[in-house]
């Protein structure tokens, strides 16, 4: 169940619309959903989602986009507002995105014509979907921005919020700790962002330069700074006075977002601690022992980086239950 905003309990949603650009994972997103047990059912026409969604006998996942009969953003966005309205399912809309870049390169890939350009370019028939569904993004519950996540960690990223395990007794909230690295981008799905470039950089220690925030000389090495302890305990602080709120206002998932310069360092050794202390039953308020932790080191999992098997999505605190790959120590 999940705690609506008047303190009420709700049945997770039983229908996700899955909508986005062209090459943006749709397909991939629908795939993982009905690997999680979904009833799966790609580009009906928009004119019979409602009764779709009114005979399905278990939870749903429909993809739309710009090649479903009768295609239209506002369309959309009234059958979503009827489903949500509604007394039968609760519907939430998932929007699959990805830079220009990451779009043409699969594109060339693939050597597929864009489905709103068949006979222009690619360029032009992204730019085209991107205005024809803007107001999708706008309005979406959930964006997923694929450009730079492989195959398993978008499984894993989809399968942190819609999996079966939603149906247990821990659902309340899923909170996600990302490091990132500024200049590489915000992370789009962040619900607090906080930087830690100020600390003092183990880059420009020569025997730290290589490790990361996961090696124990680089976490002693950023906790040592003066600054770090206050720090550290405010961002717990307002963890704890926030992550409760989220919860009674019926949010189901929280990214807290941690960057500095590189994305290897600082930010890594903070997430890694805020792992450590949110598992505990102690750690943000009522309730938080309850919650499922994840924890993903966005460019630790970059494709080459020698990092990557140590960066992708893990659970600190799995899903049910306090059993988890948490991180040891204080």
């Amino acid at each position: 169940m999940i705690t609506s905003s008047d303190g009420n309990l709700t049945s997770p949603p039983r229908v996700l619309l899955v909508t986005g650009l062209s090459g943006a994972g749709k397909s991939t997103i629908l795939h993982i959903l009905e690997d999680l047990g979904r009833e799966v059912i790609d580009n009906p026409p928009l004119g019979m989602l409602d009764a779709i969604a009114a005979r399905a006998d278990r939870p749903l996942a429909i993809g739309v986009d710009s090649r479903t009969r009768g295609f239209d953003a506002r369309s959309v966005l009234e059958a979503l507002l009827r489903l949500k309205q509604g007394p039968g399912p609760s519907a939430e809309l998932i929007y699959a995105t990805a830079d220009e870049t990451s779009l043409l390169r699969r594109y060339t890939a693939t050597r597929r014509r864009h489905p709103l350009a068949p006979l222009g370019s690619v360029k032009e028939g992204i730019e085209a979907e991107i205005a024809l569904t803007a107001t999708l993004r706008d309005r979406a519950d959930l964006v997923i921005d694929t450009s730079d996540l492989s195959t398993p960690e978008l499984r894993r990223l989809v399968e942190t919020r819609f999996g079966d395990w939603l149906r247990g007794p821990g659902e309340g909230l899923t909170v996600t700790l990302m490091s990132f690295a500024y200049p590489a981008g915000l992370p789009r799905e962040a619900d607090m962002v906080f930087d830690a470039r100020f600390l003092r950089n183990p880059h420009y220690e020569a025997d730290l330069r290589e490790k990361t925030g996961l090696d124990e000389p680089v976490a002693a090495y950023v906790s040592a700074d003066p600054d770090y302890a206050a720090y550290f305990t405010g961002i717990l602080s307002m963890l704890c006075l926030i992550l409760p709120r989220f919860v009674k206002e019926g949010k189901k998932y929280a990214t807290i977002a941690i960057g500095c310069s590189g994305g290897r360092h600082r930010s890594v050794t903070i997430a890694e601690a805020l792992a450590r202390q949110l598992v505990r039953p102690e750690g943000a308020g009522p309730g938080s022992d309850a919650w499922p932790v994840a924890v993903f080191h966005r460019e630790l999992s970059r494709v080459g980086e020698s990092g990557q098997e140590r960066g992708g999505w893990r659970w600190a605190r799995s899903p049910g239950g306090p059993d988890g790959d948490a991180p040891s120590g204080d």
